[in-house]
């Protein structure tokens, strides 16, 4: 069969992009969801997203990893699917959608995406790093030379050892450009390689930083390979909340396959 696909990125972080609406995506076949994201035989990208009804809300997101299985919360990719459901005529400029984690609200403004993550009620300050669920699993920790740095070697290291081991976690590198921006580098679960950018990831490096100190701003950039993003968000006696991922949500292509 004909498969008809989108390619959608934000800041590098690159989809997938299928509507499913009428169910005609098998999502059981995991073999054939690594080949579409194969970079060499197939579409290319970091994960593939399908685009589904909901009876409540706008839509629903299924999200898979390069490797072929369902993840957990890709911030970029939910920003990705916002565009994508306009594109389509689902939305206009607001959504409501469900996630793997729950439900999302974005808006579309001037060419920037904005995406409501969940709140974060528990922030690990370990001696090396950082750890925090912002939606997926997420090490932080600091780098000084994060320019010359191997992320892939040290990022697998860590992704596969304690206290993580077989069901892992996203590792972040980041390196302190000023009080309001912060440098990121990210190696990806499920990917298993470093990518140009990661949503939850520099959510969860901003949210990071703040907690141990580093910067007492509550709206910051972080400059990925792939280009900037801005989180805001309200810090509590308690949590993080009213937490937002913002930046460009780009359609590269249209494809048969």
């Amino acid at each position: 069969m004909n498969l008809t696909f989108y390619k959608y990125q934000g800041t590098g972080n690159d989809f997938v992009m299928i509507d499913n609406r009428q169910q005609v995506f098998d999502k059981t076949n995991t073999k054939q969801i690594a080949f579409l994201c194969d970079r060499r035989f197939g579409v290319g990208a970091d994960g593939l997203i399908l685009l589904e009804n909901h009876d409540t809300c706008d839509f629903k997101m299924v999200y898979f990893n390069a490797d072929g299985n369902e993840s957990s919360m890709c911030g970029n990719g939910g920003r990705c699917i916002t565009a994508f459901a306009k594109f389509i005529g689902v939305i206009n400029n607001e959504a409501t959608f469900e996630a793997i984690d729950g439900l999302h609200k974005a808006t579309i403004d001037d060419g920037l995406v904005s995406l409501q993550m969940q709140d974060v009620n528990t922030v690990e300050d370990h001696t090396s790093h950082v750890f925090l669920d912002t939606g997926s699993p997420h090490h932080v920790q600091m780098e000084a030379n994060l320019s010359d740095f191997d992320v892939k070697f040290f990022g697998r290291q860590i992704r596969e050892g304690a206290p993580y081991n077989e069901a892992g976690s996203n590792i972040n590198f980041v390196s302190k450009i000023s009080e309001e921006k912060f440098a990121v580098r990210t190696y990806e679960r499920g990917v298993e390689d470093e990518t140009l950018s990661c949503g939850t990831g520099v959510t969860a490096v901003a949210l990071a930083m703040n907690y141990i100190g580093e910067t007492e701003k509550n709206h910051i950039t972080l400059q990925t390979e792939g280009g900037d993003l801005q989180v805001a968000f309200e810090k509590t006696d308690s949590n993080y909340q009213n937490i937002w991922l913002i930046g460009p949500a780009t359609q590269v292509f249209k494809g048969t396959i």
